[in-house]
């Protein structure tokens, strides 16, 4: 009787040592309050409504990381994942954006397409964007990258609107040079109207869509025909661009 009540005793001693350095499943060296040295099955748990509120568990196995489960913010996953897409994509670097409302002119850079002249967008004007991805040489966003860019570019002529018909069909449009090979991508004229006595042209005109570019291909923005417009009303004019990396 004596014997039980000593090993009784003798275990009841030891619960608070044997907690005191962590309960070992698989492992006789408990490292933590709770050290499994295998893998885990959880059957089922409860949905999370929404994600604010709540944390993830991740398994640190950096060096020295030793294996420790750790509470992860959700946010800190998606800043990692859109900044390993950004470095993988080039989108982030692509990104600039500009614009002018005075002191605007028309560079004349030979014969282009369509009577083509690009506006003098410099990088000091820029919005957006970094000086790495435009030309102040030949004022032209330069592409980082392979893929597909959203492109918009608009431009509002003296005040938007004219009292009278423009000839020869000016408007907007971006240009694309690649290894010297000229190409308008995208080309929008003013609109005119002729109601009877009162002749107008709407001279406020954008264009906005996706296209398909090269790493180097140079992309410029400006207005065809340009050579009926008025120097002093193109100077008074209010023209802007933008323009990224939407995907591979």
């Amino acid at each position: 009787m004596k014997t039980k009540i000593c090993s009784a005793l003798l275990a009841l001693m030891a619960l608070p040592l044997s907690a005191q350095f962590g309960i070992g499943i698989n492992t006789t060296n408990p490292q933590a309050s709770l050290d499994i040295n295998g893998t885990v099955k959880i059957r089922s748990t409860p949905a999370a409504p929404s994600l604010p509120g709540y944390q993830i568990l991740a398994v640190n196995q950096n060096t020295n990381g030793d294996f420790q489960v750790a509470q992860v913010n959700p946010q800190l996953i998606v800043n990692s994942a859109i900044s390993q897409i950004n470095a993988t994509t080039g989108v982030s670097t692509s990104a600039y954006a500009a614009r002018k409302s005075s002191g605007t002119t028309l560079v004349d850079l030979g014969v282009l397409p369509n009577g083509f002249r690009p506006v003098n967008f410099v990088t000091a004007e820029r919005t957006l964007g970094t000086t790495a991805v435009f030309s102040d040489t030949d004022n032209a966003y330069v592409v980082p990258s392979n893929g597909v860019y959203a492109v918009k570019f608009s431009f509002r002529y003296g005040t938007g609107l004219q009292a009278y018909l423009l000839s020869s069909s000016p408007g907007v449009a971006v240009l694309r040079n690649r290894i010297g090979t000229y190409t308008l991508i995208d080309a929008k004229s003013f609109d005119g109207a002729n109601l009877g006595s009162l002749n107008l042209t709407v001279s406020n005109e954008s264009t906005d869509n996706l296209y398909t570019f090269q790493a180097g291909d140079r992309i410029s923005f400006g207005l065809t025909s340009a050579s009926v417009l008025d120097p002093g009303l193109i100077s008074a004019s209010v023209t802007s661009f933008h323009i990224h990396k939407v995907s591979n």
